[in-house]
């Protein structure tokens, strides 16, 4: 390598170093395209989605917070961030076969109808067979065909994207990866809590090995993340399925010792109007006069729990 070359090669490893590296979160703005059609696959700008045509309903449009190098966008566009800057702009080509494989034609079966739900016997359901999802494509008498390829096995890809911050700040990261997780971003804070915890007690007497390890309580420090969630949240199903995994994967992160999920409940029974019926009608009374309906003998009961003691 001559002089030049090299000077040339330390002058693009600075550049690379001084800008976006692997593990830093950037918030980006994004619209995905088959390279064939055009089709709209994927959007972080309503409008864009809008004129697609694509249902908007129950969906957060707003630019993603990704961890670059963590898988959470294509291999090309881990790539094209690394030393990008806040501002910069790019469109990156994903070939099929980095992006939803290609177009497997033994992929398309014929399986057995009975096999098949009656409600989705119809072609271009989504149907599940032995545990693989695949669409409806034809029904004739017994027989099923099924394509499980995902539906853009084959297509070439455009990422349009723009970088617009990087960021640093650790609530704004948590809240970054649940949106990019769920879909939508709950309230969230992070604050150090001390917690009072069971150690065990290190002896230096030769003890039976059998014997009961000593404890004893301690207070402890733990950076805590507090998630507020929301009824959107609670039945996510991605929520509901990997709320282990996705809260491992946030804590390890960002470095945080616990996650805890509240839920807060407004007061008023507005949006309980069956329930006073489901109680007897009792919903609506006072509670004191609602123990004055319950048949009980305290004294009864009380003879009763120390006979079972007994």
């Amino acid at each position: 390598m001559s002089d030049e070359q090299q000077a040339e090669a330390e002058q693009v490893d600075e550049e690379v170093e001084s800008g976006i590296q692997d593990g830093d979160f950037v918030r980006l703005a994004y619209t995905v395209r088959t390279i064939e059609d055009g089709d709209v696959v994927d959007t972080t700008d309503k409008e864009v989605a809008e004129e697609a045509e694509i249902d908007v309903e129950g969906y957060e449009f707003e630019p993603r917070v990704v961890i670059v190098g963590a898988g959470h966008v294509f291999p090309e566009v881990d790539e094209a961030l690394i030393g990008a800057e806040a501002g910069d702009e790019g469109t990156v080509e994903i070939p099929a076969v980095d992006a939803f494989g290609e177009y497997d034609e033994d992929e398309v079966r014929t399986v057995s109808a009975n096999k098949i739900d009656e409600d989705d016997r119809y072609p271009g359901a989504q149907v599940t067979i032995d545990g693989d999802q695949g669409r409806l494509e034809t029904i004739i008498g017994g027989r099923a065909r099924v394509n499980f390829n995902h539906p853009l096995a084959g297509e070439d890809l455009e990422y349009e994207y723009e970088v617009l911050e990087l960021v640093d700040d650790r609530e704004e990261q948590a809240s970054g990866l649940l949106g990019m997780y769920l879909q939508q971003a709950p309230e969230v804070w992070i604050q150090t809590d001390e917690v009072e915890e069971e150690q065990v007690v290190e002896s230096d007497d030769d003890e039976d090995e059998d014997a009961e390890p000593e404890t004893e309580t301690v207070t402890v420090e733990k950076d805590t993340l507090y998630i507020e969630a929301t009824p959107q949240m609670t039945m996510n199903q991605q929520w509901m399925f990997s709320k282990q995994q996705i809260a491992q994967d946030i804590m390890q992160r960002l470095d945080i010792d616990r996650v805890i999920v509240q839920e807060t409940i407004e007061g008023g029974m507005g949006g309980m109007g069956g329930l006073g019926g489901m109680m007897g009608g009792a919903g609506g009374a006072d509670i004191e006069e609602a123990i004055e309906d319950v048949d009980i003998d305290a004294d009864e009961l009380a003879a009763e729990l120390d006979a079972d003691e007994e």
